[in-house]
């Protein structure tokens, strides 16, 4: 049976973001159903695993290891909910910006993720979990989990790495920052899922990717592939 481990980075800080402007959505592809995955828990250690290698740290971690690193693409943030799922992207440079709110479940909404990622030059997704206040997690951290796990096969079949970010506080944080922004009330609801991605990112960015996790398969080709898809585009 596929599986996939999530492997720990070290703690994470704080969030904020701007534009508004939404992507054309490719349909997804036709594929095989993906297997079912679980990552290991958020505060715990990963099996047997250490901080990755260079080429699977996230982006916004390599960089402020490697000052003069210019490589890696852009981060594509996910705040997955039941129903909705909100999109955003940056680079660490400026503020991240919103992308659009997908109302896709299960297979097509994992297609279509890696699709939108591709489409924005994205080498790596930064997927949101729900834990508590005190850093416990919730029952939504294992819906999370399970298709975060499908995702990482997936993404890694394509070169894309994929990684967990604690998302406690952000739709708060995204609510606070439309109102500084003057986004109308009326559009608040439709847009609340971009944003709280973008808290998601502003997050990831502030922190240097020092709280996301890796979730990886446990594949080893799986694993090269990864590192040898980083290495090209660090060379691009």
């Amino acid at each position: 049976m596929t599986t996939a481990v999530a492997v720990e980075l070290g703690p994470l800080v704080r969030a904020a973001a701007p534009s508004t402007s939404s992507p054309r959505i490719p349909p997804p592809r036709r594929r095989r159903a993906a297997v079912a995955i679980r990552a290991s828990p958020v505060s715990g250690r990963s099996e047997g695993a250490g901080e990755p290698p260079a080429p699977l740290l996230p982006n916004a971690r390599r960089r402020a290891r490697e000052p003069l690193w210019h490589g890696g693409g852009f981060s594509l943030g996910v705040d997955l909910g039941d129903a909705r799922t909100g999109l955003a992207v940056g680079r660490g440079i400026t503020l991240p910006r919103p992308l659009t709110v997908l109302k896709l479940r299960g297979q097509k909404l994992e297609l279509t993720l890696l699709d939108v990622a591709r489409q924005q030059e994205a080498d790596e997704l930064i997927i949101g979990l729900p834990v508590s206040a005190d850093g416990r997690e919730t029952p939504q951290s294992n819906k999370v989990r399970s298709v975060v796990g499908r995702l990482a096969v997936q993404a890694a079949e394509r070169g894309l790495r994929v990684y967990l970010q604690d998302e406690h506080g952000t739709s708060i944080d995204a609510l606070d920052y439309m109102i500084s922004r003057g986004v109308k009330k009326s559009a608040r609801d439709v847009k609340s899922d971009a944003y709280a991605a973008v808290m998601i990112l502003k997050r990831y960015f502030t922190s240097s990717g020092q709280g996301a996790k890796i979730v990886l398969p446990r594949q080893p080709e799986l694993q090269e592939k990864l590192k040898a898809q980083s290495r090209r585009d660090a060379e691009i």
